[in-house]
């Protein structure tokens, strides 16, 4: 089974595509299929980057071909200003998933840092010794929005029923 994993944003949106190697009652192995950003330029307008958003994320689900996609539910913030443009992110994100039929699976940040560290409360780091470890990959992937993503992926299968 392959996931695309999504952490939202107008900027700087992180993605991971991950795969289930071998289901089995212990989650199986897993496989990291490609990770990264897609970014957008600040002098760009927001619709012009929104339309970056799905093209790109288009492209990503051509090629992989994922069965579903999961993206990080909003939680809180601190700065209205942020909300308003991840939110747009967000819906973009959904309606690129809705145009390719691919089912979205969500959650919050402390759920993913409860399914991936065992604590809702587990720092930024823990998670992402945890992504490379589970993924045995070299080194912690890079940038955070792309380890959180893969994260992200990989929280579905330890919520999935």
């Amino acid at each position: 089974m392959i996931v695309l994993g999504i952490d939202p944003g107008t900027a700087s949106t992180g993605y991971g595509v991950i795969k289930r190697l071998k289901p089995d009652k212990k989650l199986g192995s897993f496989e990291c299929l490609e990770y990264g950003v897609i970014k957008t330029l600040p002098q760009h307008s927001p619709p012009e980057r929104l339309k970056k958003l799905n093209n790109d994320l288009s492209r990503l689900i051509k090629k992989h071909q994922p069965e579903l996609l999961v993206i990080e539910h909003l939680f809180f913030f601190k700065n209205l200003k942020t909300v308003i443009p991840v939110s747009q992110a967000s819906g973009v994100i959904l309606l690129t998933a809705a145009k390719n039929n691919l089912p979205v699976h969500g959650f919050t940040p402390p759920q993913v840092k409860l399914a991936i560290a065992g604590s809702g409360k587990a720092e930024k780091k823990d998670i992402q010794k945890k992504v490379k470890k589970i993924f045995k990959l070299k080194e912690i992937p890079k940038p955070d929005d792309a380890a959180d993503a893969l994260a992200i992926a990989l929280s579905f299968f330890y919520y999935k029923k």
